[in-house]
């Protein structure tokens, strides 16, 4: 099944308007090369496509010599280049050829955004366009499917995620059997080709108890008694897997009103898919005792791709006190302060009087009755 990108129409336009290095991060199997292909199609010129995973062009695209990459893309109007992460000293090599060749345009992928990023942010300064894919969304399934459709599909979503092969997959035991391959080593290891981190099963253990704790706040503390490591490494680690785009945090809220908890995050998945598996739960939402905690992440990794595909920026956080006056989601827009409780189903009607009385009024419930405004 073929699904339209939301990001598609915003890369072609970059793409024919801006002489950028345009790059494309997002965790493997987000469908960066399949997105890529799509938009070379569209663009008329003849293109050099180079895997990073061949050998015979990392010599050439780490070696810092002009006239080398001149013989590689000589006759070329494109370069595109999937997995750059692995091609040493890519930012300044990227800098030789945007400068050098000023003709060639350039598109870039990589699956983890900490190494990539870390080489290309200063020698690339000013010179790049950045994107970030994630697994499918609810905007992208409405361009082909109407909320009905959706609607009677959101278990589906909730319990089995939406990396793009899944949805090549009629049978739910199919589906498992690629998530159970996903969730196991293929999907971080590019932190272990690129990190110094080498024990496998303290990141497997950390993503347990991470998945365990999704719409609760994270005591990094707790965490690293519970796997015998240093706060600083459980920090690393957590850093690590939020630049390979397998989790994401929320900070607390505060403007120092001193009953506010702004110490700890929220942690969530981009994917719930991942999470269920990672837990050895596929369960149907009629036998879990999580679905709270479930829609809460459905919902705000909806809301951040929802914002990230529309190019709309925002700071995101939850907010509790210590007595207990909580919002699961708040955005910060353009100085305006968004308050967002999410229920599965019955609607918390008014925001807690705290918040009324410091921050703002804006304030909405979000249930199942209304949440397609809200994500899509």
């Amino acid at each position: 099944m073929k699904i339209k990108r939301s990001l598609f129409l915003i890369l072609r336009k970059e793409f024919s308007t801006t002489d950028k290095v345009v790059i494309l991060y997002g965790a493997r199997q987000t469908g960066k090369t399949t997105l890529s292909n799509d938009l070379l199609k569209s663009i008329n010129g003849k293109i050099l496509k180079v895997n990073a995973d061949e050998e015979k062009y990392l010599d050439i695209l780490s070696s810092r010599d002009l006239e080398k990459i001149k013989l590689l893309t000589g006759g070329y109007n494109v370069l595109f280049i999937d997995e750059a992460q692995r091609i040493n000293n890519i930012g300044i090599n990227l800098k030789i050829i945007h400068d050098g060749i000023p003709d060639l345009k350039l598109l870039v992928t990589g699956s983890s955004s900490f190494d990539l990023a870390n080489q290309i942010r200063e020698p690339l300064t000013g010179r790049t366009s950045t994107y970030k894919l994630f697994p499918i969304s609810l905007k992208e399934l409405n361009e082909s499917h109407n909320v009905f459709e959706l609607q009677n599909r959101l278990e589906e979503f909730m319990v089995y995620g939406m990396y793009p092969d899944l949805f090549n997959y009629n049978s739910y035991e199919r589906k498992e059997k690629y998530l159970r391959e996903l969730a196991g080593a293929y999907l971080y290891k590019d932190i272990f080709e690129i990190s110094q981190i080498r024990n496998i099963s303290k990141i497997r253990d950390l993503l347990r108890l991470l998945a365990f704790q999704i719409g609760s706040e994270v005591s990094i503390n707790e965490l690293a008694n519970s796997l015998g490591l240093s706060q600083e490494t459980v920090n690393s680690y957590i850093d690590l897997l939020e630049k390979s785009f397998i989790v994401f945090r929320l900070s607390g809220f505060s403007r120092n009103l001193r009953k506010e908890i702004t110490k700890r995050d929220k942690i969530f998945f981009w994917d719930l898919g991942i999470r269920n598996t990672l837990i050895d739960n596929l369960s149907s939402l009629n036998k879990r005792n999580d679905i709270g905690a479930l829609w809460e992440n459905f919902i705000v990794a909806e809301r951040m791709k929802y914002l990230a595909y529309n190019e709309i920026f925002t700071s995101s956080y939850f907010w509790r006190t210590y007595t207990g006056a909580e919002l699961d989601y708040v955005e910060e827009h353009k100085g305006e302060l968004f308050a967002y409780e999410i229920k599965y189903k019955k609607p918390k009607l008014k925001a807690p009087k705290t918040w009324v009385d410091n921050y703002s009024s804006n304030y909405k419930c979000i249930t199942l009755d209304n949440f397609w405004e809200f994500v899509v």
